[in-house]
């Protein structure tokens, strides 16, 4: 089943995407703040950074939350 139509995949990604996202911005932050104006593409990665920062808390108990949830099942 894709991610698209299965909401606790879907979930899941964006987290991934989220904390990836953030780690790649503490590690090389050039990479994805000089580029965030230019490609659509990087933009989205720099907003997904922004929140991982932002709201690093929340997404770490998502991420908790979730990973119990797989346990679970």
């Amino acid at each position: 089943m894709s991610a698209l139509f299965n909401f606790n995949a879907l979930l899941l990604v964006i987290l991934l995407l989220i904390c990836t996202c953030t780690y790649i911005r503490q590690v090389v932050p050039g990479m994805v703040d000089s580029r965030k104006d230019k490609n659509i593409f990087f933009g989205v990665f720099w907003k997904f950074a922004r929140i991982g920062e932002r709201l690093s808390p929340y997404v770490s108990i998502c991420c908790l939350v979730m990973a119990v949830c797989f346990f679970v099942q």
